[in-house]
């Protein structure tokens, strides 16, 4: 990235630069460490920083000297997600995929402390699970939500772990935060996240990352399908599909961020 000394000195756009660099980190960065990545002034960046946040585009961590995107700045993120120029395109893929595999797929995104779906295409087949768009399900027992969750830099999964109720919605979902975490070490290391009926007994779920050019996971693709009709092991086998059709949906979100 250039210093934001020789970019477009107008302000609002030293404020988006300041947002990017913030979003590409791994872990919240100081103003210290965001003065030395864009090579600004801190009186500078500090009086952005100060409005950024007050605005809800950044938060500080709980030390107060690091920050992380804020509630505005991730809305931002699913805005773009559901553009209707976006959700066309990504339709058209998820349709396809859904003729291949003869399952329902979903395009998922984190919302806050959940999962929201952003769009779903659904199977022919008569047993299936009902899912609107809009609709928001919890991070700890869904192949999305614990994927987000092992996508996430260590110390922000830490945060979320500590204030994330672990409520089970079937015998199979995990309610231990240690048991959790464990899994999730494990989902990091595979880049899939598997659903054993832990949101809804009697359906199975995988689901792989959607990521930016700089790797960071925006959203998930997802498939599910009843027990009585696939095993996991047969949804595993989808993966490398599932990940070609991931690999679309980042082209179509980087083309609409481009257009932008």
């Amino acid at each position: 990235m250039k210093p934001v000394s020789e970019e477009n000195p107008d302000r609002s756009l030293r404020a988006l630069l300041l947002l990017e660099a913030v979003a590409c980190a791994d872990t919240p960065l100081s103003l210290a460490q965001l003065s030395d990545r864009l090579e600004a002034p801190k009186a500078t960046l500090l009086r952005m920083l100060v409005a950024l946040e007050r605005l809800g585009y950044l938060l500080r961590e709980v030390d107060e000297k690091t920050y992380l995107l804020g509630p505005r700045a991730s809305r931002l993120g699913l805005s773009l997600l559901r553009n209707d120029v976006m959700l066309e395109r990504s339709r058209l893929i998820l349709q396809t995929l859904v003729r291949q595999l003869g399952e329902t797929c979903n395009l998922t995104a984190l919302d806050g402390d959940c999962v929201i779906y952003i769009d779903r295409v659904e199977t022919r087949e008569p047993l299936r699970l009902h899912v609107e768009p809009g609709t928001h399900v919890p991070l700890h027992c869904t192949a999305s939500g614990k994927l987000f969750l092992a996508q996430m830099p260590a110390q922000r999964r830490r945060a979320m772990l500590t204030h994330l109720e672990l409520t089970p919605q079937t015998d199979r979902s995990i309610t231990d935060v240690g048991v959790l975490e464990s899994e999730l070490e494990r989902i990091h290391a595979r880049g899939v996240g598997i659903d054993s009926e832990e949101f809804v007994r009697g359906m199975v779920a995988v689901a792989v990352p959607i990521s930016n050019a700089e790797g960071h996971c925006v959203a998930a693709l997802a498939c599910h399908a009843p027990t009585a009709r696939k095993s996991l092991n047969d949804l595993i086998e989808y993966i490398p599909r599932l990940q070609a059709a991931a690999a679309q949906l980042a082209l179509s979100l980087t083309l609409e961020s481009s257009r932008g």
